[in-house]
């Protein structure tokens, strides 16, 4: 009887964190909505680093964005640009430059100058490797993240997805066809996010992300109409919008049913959505 009981405390603890873990996996395997920080909470930090990263997740948002490419030597790096000058203040092709080079940067320069920042309120940052950001990511169990595929660096990023065990926590997005079709082909369960230009065709975007088993389809927020919304819920497909900073265009992208939106504000959306409800 003793170690019946014994049995059923032991039960008792270990039930409730199995569970609790099973639930973490199967939200992180639907989660394909919500606030998504747009490079990161670039509104109050530099663009694609880790402290924007870290305040996407600070500020409580669903996703975070993030864009990827490949350098000289083959390391993935996260950069908007193809080149360094728009966030450095010194031009460096990043498809010509070793990671080495391009980590002497400060990708926070431009930012901080901008910003009217110090060194001390705004430190030097360098660029991030991808594997490093997953890293990040991983020490919580809220916040996803999606990859921008800037070039064609596709295998190459599933294979760091699967070293750091993120394939819970990651999606894909781009506005091309090509490189979130090998995507969904080589990583089936990983979700899309198909970026649309606001002149689109929504009912052939329809078809085919229907035939390649894309989640959602995020459209430029000058393309978004409710006729839109309603095709693409229609379909059994997620809707997105991108990318919106000021309180009326989310305000009216939420009450037109948008269900996923970058910003690169993600506290006043968060606000505004708490607001609504």
């Amino acid at each position: 009887m003793k170690k019946l009981n014994i049995l059923f405390v032991v039960a008792a603890l270990v039930l409730p964190v199995a569970a609790t873990a099973q639930t973490a996996i199967a939200d992180a395997n639907g989660v394909f909505t919500g606030v998504t920080a747009h490079r990161g909470n670039s509104v109050e930090f530099p663009e694609n680093t880790l402290p924007s990263f870290q305040g996407g997740i600070d500020a409580g948002a669903d996703w975070v964005e993030l864009d990827i490419r490949t350098t000289k030597d083959g390391q993935i790096v996260i950069s908007h640009d193809a080149d360094t000058k728009r966030t450095t203040g010194v031009e460096l092709l990043i498809p010509n430059a070793t990671y080495q080079e391009l980590e002497r940067l400060d990708v926070a320069a431009s930012f901080r100058k901008a910003k009217g920042l110090t060194l001390s309120q705004c430190p030097v940052q360098r660029m991030p490797l991808l594997k490093d950001a997953l890293l990040l990511f991983m020490k919580q169990n809220r916040t996803h993240v999606s990859m921008h595929l800037k070039v064609d660096c596709v295998t190459e990023a599933i294979a760091i997805i699967k070293e750091a065990h993120a394939e819970q926590i990651v999606g894909f997005n781009d506005s091309g066809l090509d490189y979130v079709s090998k995507a969904k082909k080589l990583a089936p369960a990983i979700p899309i996010f198909w970026d649309r230009l606001p002149t689109t065709n929504i009912d052939e975007d329809i078809k085919v992300a229907k035939e390649r088993g894309f989640e959602t389809i995020v459209m430029h927020y000058s393309g978004v109409t409710q006729e839109n919304v309603d095709k693409i819920k229609a379909a059994n497909l997620k809707t997105g919008a991108w990318t919106v900073d000021d309180r009326p265009t989310l305000e009216k992208m939420l009450k037109l049913g948008i269900e996923r939106i970058y910003t690169d504000d993600p506290k006043l959306l968060i606000t505004i959505k708490k607001e609504l409800n």
